[in-house]
Parts: C-alpha cells; structure tokens; sequence
C-alpha cells in the first residue's frame, strides 16, 4: 500500500531498512551466545550447567583461567541464578587449582572437593579411572531419563527416587563411597537447580525435554527461558530439601546435622 507515492515508497524502505536493523541486532546478541560444541583441547567439568555455560561463551569457551567471579556472573546471566546460591560451591572449586585465582574446567573432577559419587550422570570415581568421571555416561543417566514414566516431566518425587537409585547402586558396588552430610547436601541441591532453572521454582516441577538436552547435549534447551525472578536460596532451599526426605537418604559415613546449610547460608 506504502509503496503507491514517492513519500510511500520511502516509508516502506524505511521500514524495511529497520527490520534488517532488528535482525542484524539480534542475530548479533545470538551469535555472542550461540551453541558451539567444545573444540579438542578445550576443558569441560563434570557438572553439565557450567559446560553448558561455556559452550554458548557466557564462561570462556575454551574452559580455561575462571575465576569465582565470572562462574558467579555467568550463572546469574545464563541461568538467572543468584550468587549465594553457588558461592561454596564456588570456593571448593578454586581448591581444586594450584592457582590461587583461577581454575580450569576439568579441574572441578577433583574427588571429593565438588564432584562426588552417586552422580546423575557421571560415573563414580573409583569405576573411572584417567578423569573419566569428566564424561557424561549415558548408562548412568538412564537411571534419571526413565524415571517418572508415563508423563513427560520430571518432578521433586522422581528427582528423590533417582538420588535413592543412584546411591544405591553406589552402595552395592563402590568399596570406596563417599555418602556424608556434604556429599547429600551437594547431591540435593543440584537435583533441586535442575528442576528450578529449567522449570517451575515453586512446584519443582521441569519438562524432561529441557533436563535431557541440558545432561546429553550441554546446551540451551530449544523453547526454554531462564527465570524472570532471580533464583536465589530462598527459592533453592524448600526444593532441596524436599528432594532430599524424598530420597530417604541415611549417611553411610558422617552425620546429618547441618547439612544443606553449609551450602546455602
């Protein structure tokens, strides 16, 4: 219609000439935060939220030289998540560098400072020798993709039931476990983030299609947003614990007293 009389052929240039401005912009914003896989000789951890964070760049995408304030900033910009929510695990993982600023990725595979057994997707340490609890195992993270079956999320119950089947395992057959008030505290709160970042902080509540790309994948889900609301420990805490008396846990070594508020003060 515009484009009938000189003054509407400039108005339609005018606005396509803003489209191409618009596209131009975002696929910008996109392309600084795009997925790439991660290149040979690049380090990734044994946690799949932070290599998830360095393949789209909101870490270093090679996984090198981090420091506490980045891995907080880039959880807090990809994820949403606050920085009292991860600031222990944080600290721990500087222990695993002899750097006193700065770690890498694969470091965080150091037994018994972040990384622990019973892993959703990652094989017990004493089964994986030469950093091999580095790699996802889909075998081990069969037990999670086939639990809560018949609908198509997973929820606080599954999540509980998942940690119980895990440890068990564990427990049959790693002469070595490590099963304390620390190593519950850390497995409930990241069964509690992975419900929360990728779906409903209150109920606990995420769509099994946006946890299995996150776990296989390490990348954004395709239709997921990250919380309006900051996810902060007020938020973390209830579903923690909730996850945790869902998994009947009992300590095979240690005592409970105390446990999630070492994490989350």
């Amino acid at each position: 219609m515009f484009g009938r009389t000189p003054l509407g052929r400039l108005l339609t240039l005018f606005l396509v000439f803003q489209g191409f401005v618009a596209l131009a912009t975002s696929n910008c914003t996109d392309k600084k935060h795009a997925y790439y896989p991660p290149k040979e000789g690049d380090s990734r951890s044994p946690c799949p939220f932070l290599n998830t964070l360095a393949n789209h760049g909101y870490l270093s995408r090679d996984g090198k030289g981090i420091t506490i304030p980045q891995v907080l900033d880039a959880c807090q910009k990809g994820f949403n998540v606050a920085p009292e929510v991860l600031g222990t695990f944080g600290k721990l993982g500087l222990l695993t560098s002899s750097n006193f600023t700065f770690f890498s990725l694969d470091q965080l595979n150091l037994h018994g400072c972040i990384e622990t057994d019973a892993s959703l997707s990652r094989a017990d340490n004493f089964f994986a020798p030469n950093n091999g609890n580095l790699n996802f195992n889909e075998t081990v993270y069969a037990t999670l993709a086939s639990s809560n079956p018949g609908v198509d999320y997973y929820n606080i119950t599954s999540a509980g039931q998942v940690m119980k089947a895990r440890l068990d395992d564990s427990i049959a057959n790693n002469p070595e476990l490590v099963n304390g008030p620390r190593e519950i505290t850390f497995r409930s709160t990241e069964s509690a983030l992975y419900l929360i970042v990728l779906g409903d902080a209150k109920t606990g509540v995420a769509p099994k299609s946006f946890v299995d790309t996150i776990f296989r994948e390490e990348r954004f889900p395709d239709g997921w947003k990250k919380s309006e609301t900051p996810i902060d420990g007020a938020t973390v805490m209830p579903i923690a614990k909730a996850v945790q008396e869902a998994s009947n846990w009992e300590a095979t070594n240690g005592s409970y007293a105390g446990a999630l508020e070492f994490v989350i003060a």
